[in-house]
């Protein structure tokens, strides 16, 4: 069978437009970034020690060995791109590229790196939108030009949209290239499979407990149908799941010191991951709010995430909205039915 390559699939796409040739050589450039650091996931330990702790950013979170060299190598691959500033996870300020660059960049070198050392699938997550000074990587999300992940796991594959559906690639291993292998995913609008870290069911609002509660009532509660739980600690693979076969991935902010706004970052983590999933018929919230309407307010800016089947990220936020007296939730189950005092 033959597929297309990135290369060419990104050469139709763009044409002789300037714009859109700078972005396909941003993406070019990124997945060539993300196909060297597959390199070293895939050598592990044989390449050092690639999850050994080197600092932590100024919120606590722990920078890996990993961590530092991914974010290098993207920056050298991007500075032969038309890229203007480049933000970055592992960088408390961005970084100016190439002065006369029409593009801004938003960057997860590496993302799930506490699974570094566990040959767990992580990843590297991307956001391109078009330059407008120095504030361009505040823009909403929905001002993205383009977006991806790749994730670096038995297979090396990308996710990507350009704003005209979402794409999956998987690396040749034989070639060295990216070959198209779904041209138009499509999420599937039901699902009966969630994501979430159940470890902190004690701190989570209200709303969220009565979903998972529901969800976990199985057959015989107010969903009518059994759900199974997934949990990677890596949004990646979660989220390439998601694009496969459906299902919700929920972040949310919860009652833990720095958790109360989530911990994922809206500009390098949220706002790709929302572009790609909604142009592949999915969606994607705050737990209400589109993640794409909101305007970040600073780089690192965290946000609660809830994302996947259109059908349950909807219904999440109508739990938000009225979490206590939900009108589709059993009254044999809700909060003050028959069952519950």
């Amino acid at each position: 069978m033959t597929h297309t390559t990135l290369q060419d699939h990104l050469a139709g796409w763009s044409g002789d437009d300037f714009l859109r040739r700078g972005i396909a050589s941003s993406v070019l450039a990124l997945a060539s970034a993300g196909i060297a650091i597959a390199e070293l996931v895939a050598a592990g330990p044989l390449a050092g020690e690639l999850a050994a702790v080197r600092g932590h950013h100024s919120d606590g979170d722990s920078q890996k060995e990993l961590d530092v060299v991914a974010d290098g190598i993207i920056a050298e691959r991007l500075s032969a791109a038309p890229v203007a500033l480049l933000g970055s996870e592992e960088a408390e300020e961005a970084m100016e590229l190439d002065p006369k660059g029409t593009l801004a960049v938003a960057v997860d070198p590496l993302d799930g790196s506490s699974n570094i050392d566990t040959n767990v699938s992580i990843g590297m997550i991307f956001s391109i939108l078009p330059f407008i000074g120095p504030d361009s990587l505040l823009q909403p999300g929905n001002r993205q030009l383009a977006a991806g992940f790749m994730v670096f796991g038995p297979q090396v594959s990308l996710a990507l949209t350009v704003g005209e559906g979402t794409q999956l690639f998987v690396l040749d291993r034989t070639t060295g290239r990216l070959l198209l292998i779904n041209e138009h995913v499509a999420i599937p609008a039901e699902a009966s499979e969630y994501a979430i870290n159940g470890s902190n069911q004690r701190h989570w609002d209200q709303p969220v407990r009565n979903y998972i509660e529901d969800c976990q009532a199985g057959a015989e509660g107010p969903r009518g149908r059994d759900f199974n739980t997934r949990w990677i600690a890596s949004m990646v693979a979660e989220a390439y799941r998601i694009l496969v076969r459906g299902g919700v991935y929920l972040y949310p902010g919860d009652a833990r010191k720095g958790y109360r706004n989530g911990r994922l970052r809206l500009v390098y983590e949220a706002n790709p991951i929302a572009f790609l999933v909604t142009q592949a018929e999915g969606a994607a919230t705050d737990g209400v709010n589109a993640i794409l309407d909101l305007t970040p307010t600073g780089l690192h800016q965290r946000v609660p995430l809830v994302f996947g089947s259109r059908a349950e990220v909807e219904r999440i936020g109508r739990y938000h909205s009225d979490p206590v007296n939900l009108a589709d939730r059993s009254p044999l189950f809700a909060r003050r039915g028959l069952l519950r005092v």
